[in-house]
């Protein structure tokens, strides 16, 4: 919950001149709804998409509060971030209704970022795996070989989010390997062509280690976003041949 549109604006202005030679990296920004219309037109016509908090179940009905898919998609919104841990843990976001989420995206042409990850004590209890596994099993309930092969999965360990304390590269490799073995269920194409990305105090200084991982096909950002310089660093730390 930050930048008001004209911040936003700014913000997204910045990038845009920032990244516009960046072509080998697909770069989105989701800012608050609010902010979505002026962001999304100052980014039309550039390489940084735009994405979405979260989204409704609902298309449309008495939701006071709520806004649909739909309505993120003809603001000019491709991405939905769905399952973000402070949605689960500050709003009651359960599994399935993130599941219900995920399907909300497919609905109205949005392409869903399931984020998944295990608290501290889940961790401590070395849990990680069958919280993951659960949250999967919910996220993607429904949905087609085809529909999951597109969607991107966010890992990020709910203790390493907002707190500084960073998963190891190591430590986040091991549970995007588990993911993508998890993913095996499926047809074989659908584990290599989903993109899984970590999300957990990435910044500009520790990009580099984390996404030179094999398993690690991206990052979820959180406060570096908000900072030009820290985006780009992360942003150029993706680059194929740069890290």
């Amino acid at each position: 919950m930050h930048k008001a549109p004209g911040e936003a604006d700014a913000l997204a202005d910045a990038l845009k001149r920032a990244l516009a030679d960046v072509t080998s990296v697909d770069i989105a920004v989701a800012p608050t709804f609010l902010a979505i219309p002026a962001v999304a037109a100052r980014l039309r016509h550039s390489n940084v998409g735009v994405a979405c908090q979260d989204v409704a179940v609902d298309a449309q009905g008495a939701f006071t509060g709520a806004v649909s898919a739909e309505m993120l998609k003809s603001a000019g919104v491709q991405y939905a971030i769905v399952g973000h841990s402070e949605r689960r843990q500050l709003f009651g976001d359960t599994d399935a209704a993130v599941g219900k989420k995920v399907q909300a995206c497919f609905r109205a042409g949005l392409s869903p970022i399931l984020c998944v990850g295990e608290t501290l004590p889940e961790r401590e209890a070395g849990e990680e795996e069958k919280v993951v596994a659960r949250q999967l099993d919910a996220g993607l309930a429904g949905l087609s070989p085809e529909q999951v092969g597109t969607v991107t999965i966010a890992y990020e360990p709910v203790w390493a989010i907002g707190t500084g304390r960073v998963a190891t590269p190591v430590q986040a490799n091991d549970v995007h390997a588990f993911i993508r073995g998890w993913l095996g269920r499926y047809p074989s194409f659908v584990a290599r062509n989903v993109r899984i990305q970590y999300g957990g105090s990435v910044k500009g200084s520790n990009a580099a280690g984390l996404l030179s991982q094999p398993e690690i096909d991206g990052a979820l950002v959180g406060g570096a976003a908000l900072n030009v310089d820290d985006f780009v660093a992360i942003v150029k730390a993706a680059i194929p041949g740069i890290r």
